[in-house]
């Protein structure tokens, strides 16, 4: 699959996606407490994205080559579970820690973000874990102009998640995006510096590092979604969409509720 560059068009479409995307998350946070199961949660997004925004939620019955169609509007993986945890009868607990994947439909354009949520009082580990993945995206995101690197964006997640003492997935990536929910490139969340594509303007793709707190083996659940982490450890991610722009990036998927950049990151 060819590489896309975005025009004018494409990248106001995406702008409108991006911030819908991230609304969603918005509206759900309120939601995300002790007691409520992620069928819950599920249901709440879907009809927000079709209902309020007139948008498609696009994970719904996607199905990749070798894949069941998904069966969810959203993702949510709880705890150990890394990535693409399917909705269900689970019901959160204080304590417990849960990313919400989100990605829209709009004009045909897709808008792809995730948060992380503590539940109650998470543990001090939990929430560490939970921040410094956080950094470790916008350290990547901060390395997005022409003339850099994928190898770059990875190199800074990777080298600042395992001075931390974690572990990084390999298996799962971020990628490009526009008309389609997965383009080329695939965005690693590890590598070396000056190395793979030279990004250019107009490129938009997601980073979205999975950071383990043990070991970054995984493991696939019978379900053919889920993933987990082979000791169970905590896992934790956060997803932007970027655009490349002349003299920097943008962040496409920001609303009035994103979380605030870390401290070190001008934007």
């Amino acid at each position: 699959m060819a590489i896309t560059i975005k025009n004018q068009h494409d990248i106001e479409k995406m702008r409108i996606a991006g911030r819908l995307g991230s609304e969603v998350l918005d509206f759900i946070t309120p939601f995300v407490v002790h007691g409520v199961t992620t069928e819950q949660l599920d249901k709440l997004c879907h009809d927000y994205i079709v209902d309020v925004q007139k948008a498609v939620p696009a994970p719904l019955n996607y199905a990749p080559d070798g894949h069941t169609p998904y069966p969810k509007s959203i993702c949510t993986s709880v705890n150990h579970q890394i990535c693409h945890g399917v909705p269900g009868e689970k019901i959160l607990k204080n304590g417990d820690i849960v990313n919400i994947d989100v990605t829209v439909i709009k004009d045909g354009y897709h808008g792809d973000t995730s948060r992380m949520f503590c539940v109650g009082d998470a543990s001090i580990q939990a929430k560490r874990l939970c921040d410094i993945t956080y950094d470790a995206m916008w350290l990547g995101i901060d390395k997005v102009k022409p003339g850099a690197t994928l190898g770059d964006i990875g190199f800074a997640i990777q080298t600042f998640a395992e001075k931390s003492g974690y572990s990084v997935v390999r298996e799962f990536c971020g990628h490009g995006i526009g008309k389609k929910f997965h383009e080329e490139p695939q965005v690693l969340h590890y590598g070396k510096p000056s190395t793979g594509l030279v990004l250019k303007a107009g490129l938009i793709f997601t980073i979205e590092p999975m950071i383990n707190a043990g070991k970054r083996e995984i493991k696939q659940m019978p379900d053919g979604w889920s993933i987990v982490t082979r000791d169970r450890s905590l896992s934790a991610q956060w997803e932007h969409t970027v655009l490349v722009t002349e003299n920097g990036y943008e962040v496409l998927t920001l609303s009035a509720g994103s979380p605030a950049a870390p401290s070190f990151i001008n934007v």
